[in-house]
């Protein structure tokens, strides 16, 4: 195949090769999505190391969040004007560069650069701007094809906090951040390769089609709806991913207890994503988001009454099981509501939003703990943040189906 071959846009919506594309998209997003979930898994041993509280030892998972949050916008419009796999190439490379570096820093604050400037805006290609150039290869099943490509990430948090701490107490965490750094750049590059087919044009009319959808809000207003609503569900999110092993801790459980919650977690989350690719693909993405925005909600209370060993294995599974596959349905949502052309920027925008909230909060929950010397008001301020997103995206769903009702 010629190198014009390869860049030009070729049919092939709901094709096989499009699911073929889908599944090395998953298998890129759960080994890339490390650079998320790393940070997480090594916040006690760097925070001992280095002799910071809990607060200055989130800073760089924050960090990580906001390189991933403006990387998933400025991939994201890379991606709308010269296809995927260029822009993943070198985020790839950027994201091993970033673990190697991290491995051989001496202060927090060059852990800290690290993450945020390598690491994070690495790891976002395999993200928002990944469930954008998905999105383009399916119409009948777009909404499963979306949710499977962000279930990598949650692949990605199943699998890699089971198997670090063994590399890590056998060798150490600087060796562990050196070794998955070695292994994206030897595996990610190659799958990146795969994904040089540029994607195809659905022509209007064509079989499985989509058009955009109306509702009585305009684009600017939707998508500020939406980051609003993003900012607010993963505050709240936050808390739980980025915490459990440091609360385990606290209550004297241990790190392996609560990597093994952390990896729950994101297992029931891989199950959720996927089933909500099902439901938004029968009943749309904005109704399946609020059903799982409230669901969210539920499940972060049963955190403050049960912190028995047992009970939070049991409450991490609810949790995962309610919030995976809330995420995924911005994405759904833009491509329902706003054309296709400005998939990469539109999702890209959301994604920044729902990053930057995991960042926040993230940090919020550490600072709150220092004030307070627990975990509970970092809960119930997860918990208030989670009730503004519910109600952005009541207000969204009332503006749909008003729109919905004049048409009818």
């Amino acid at each position: 195949m010629t190198r014009t071959d390869l860049s030009r846009p070729s049919p092939g919506i709901d094709s096989t090769y499009a699911w073929m594309r889908l599944a090395i998209s998953m298998l890129l997003a759960t080994i890339g999505a490390v650079g998320m979930w790393a940070v997480v898994v090594v916040l006690p041993a760097v925070q001992a190391e280095f002799g910071v509280d809990r607060a200055a030892a989130s800073m760089p998972y924050t960090a990580t969040m906001v390189g991933f949050a403006a990387g998933n916008v400025l991939v994201g419009r890379a991606i709308d004007r010269m296809g995927y796999w260029i822009p993943a190439l070198l985020s790839s490379i950027a994201l091993a560069a970033g673990l190697l570096l991290a491995a051989l820093s001496t202060s927090i604050l060059q852990f800290t650069l690290a993450q945020g400037l390598l690491i994070g805006v690495g790891t976002s290609v395999i993200f928002g701007p990944l469930i954008a150039d998905i999105s383009h290869w399916f119409n009948r099943r777009r909404g499963v094809a979306v949710t499977a490509a962000a279930a990598g990430n949650y692949l990605a948090g199943a699998f890699w906090p089971t198997i670090m701490p063994t590399l890590m107490k056998a060798e150490g965490w600087r060796f562990t951040y050196a070794a998955i750094g070695i292994f994206c750049l030897v595996t990610m590059v190659p799958l990146v390769l795969l994904l040089r087919r540029g994607a195809p044009a659905a022509a209007a009319g064509s079989p499985g089609s989509r058009p955009v959808q109306s509702i009585s809000l305009s684009p600017a207003a939707l998508q500020v709806l939406l980051v609003v609503a993003g900012l607010g569900c993963c505050v709240a999110m936050s808390m739980p991913q980025v915490h459990i092993v440091a609360y385990c801790m606290d209550l004297g459980y241990g790190m392996a207890h609560g990597a093994d919650m952390l990896s729950i977690m994101m297992a029931a989350g891989v199950v959720s994503r996927l089933a909500s690719g099902f439901l938004a693909d029968r009943i749309g993405g904005v109704k399946t988001l609020l059903i799982g925005s409230v669901l969210q909600c539920l499940s972060l209370l049963f955190y403050i009454p049960f912190d028995g060993l047992a009970s939070l294995y049991v409450v991490s599974l609810v949790f995962g099981l309610s919030q995976g596959g809330i995420v995924p349905c911005y994405a759904i949502i833009v491509r329902e509501y706003m054309p296709a052309r400005e998939a990469g920027q539109r999702i890209g925008i959301v994604m920044m939003a729902t990053i930057f909230g995991m960042a926040i909060g993230g940090w919020m929950s550490g600072w709150i703990y220092d004030l307070t010397g627990s975990y509970a008001a970092a809960f119930l301020n997860g918990i208030a943040w989670n009730l503004l997103n519910i109600l952005a995206i009541g207000l969204l769903f009332w503006k749909a189906r008003q729109r919905a009702m004049a048409m009818a």
